[in-house]
């Protein structure tokens, strides 16, 4: 019972204060139920230790990648690509693995894993389509191309949704849509990203066009940049792993990443012989004594 005048053992309805933040849910609640997303929230009662599905090549990256930092747990962001380059996404099973190698909580690796939007939750398509929907690009068409992908890659009456997949995760010719805010190209807008690999300039025939060769197991140049791999592919990279053989390497990862319509205002200025006036040393004014 209560020892302090107006509080409660636990949370009631009033303006009282109680002693806990939380009332223990009794045993006839459904916790999958009320869950955001069942789906992902099976298993949420059980207590049994989670499979161990990586293999020792991925433990021996785990390694690599922790050996590069002062303190371990700076690994933490490349290590969530080391696992998306397995698993196609960050699984509860992935979190796990990063909070062992790291010595975090699996609460700690969720709070990254669930604040930025390039670890996914769900299992990804062999490729990853970004449609840039953020002001300039939704303008230009971007809109617009994001809702006939969603129509051409679902149906009319069931159009594909945000970060849901056409086809078998992980499969060949498996696809996930996403819209993204900027992806940083407004000069070339509307603009697509395939595994981060821009495509630009793009109109909705260009774009149905894209996804079809995706599906097909095509794998198109992009506009500039390395040549297009797949998700995994892309995600081992990020994590920071590239062939070490150096013309491999080069075939891999090195492409023309300048774009014309990008370098324009330099080169006008550069053939007009226009230069940024020097900038002068200014006092700064003095701070007010507190």
């Amino acid at each position: 019972m209560s020892t302090q005048p107006g509080t409660t053992p636990t949370p009631e309805p009033g303006t009282s204060l109680a002693e806990q933040t939380h009332a223990a849910a009794g045993g006839d609640v459904d916790v999958i139920a009320i869950a955001p997303d069942p789906a992902e929230a099976e298993g949420i009662l059980e207590n049994a230790k989670l499979e161990d599905i990586f293999d020792a090549d991925t433990y021996a990256k785990a390694r690599n990648l922790i050996s590069r930092y002062p303190q371990s747990r700076s690994a933490l962001l490349p290590m969530l690509h080391l696992v998306q380059s397995v698993q196609g996404y960050v699984s509860q099973e992935g979190i796990a693995f990063c909070a062992s190698n790291l010595d975090l909580s699996d609460a700690e690796v969720s709070a990254v894993a669930t604040f930025y939007t390039m670890y996914k939750r769900r299992p990804c398509g062999e490729h990853l389509v970004s449609v840039c929907t953020n002001t300039l690009c939704a303008a230009m068409g971007g809109d617009a191309i994001y809702k006939k992908l969603q129509t051409h890659l679902g149906s009319e009456e069931k159009p594909l949704g945000h970060n849901e997949t056409a086809g078998t995760p992980n499969e060949q010719g498996s696809i996930t849509l996403e819209h993204a805010e900027c992806l940083a190209a407004c000069d070339l807008a509307p603009v697509i990203q395939v595994n981060y690999e821009y495509f630009d300039n793009q109109t909705e025939e260009k774009a149905v066009a894209l996804v079809d060769a995706l599906q097909a197991g095509k794998k198109p140049a992009p506009t500039r940049g390395a040549p297009l791999t797949d998700f995994k592919g892309a995600e081992l990279q990020l994590a920071g792993f590239f062939p070490e053989d150096a013309q491999q390497y080069r075939t891999d990862v090195d492409g023309p990443s300048q774009a014309v319509e990008t370098l324009r205002g330099a080169q006008v200025a550069q053939d007009r012989g226009w230069t940024a006036p020097a900038m002068k040393d200014v006092a700064l004014p003095e701070v007010e004594k507190k």
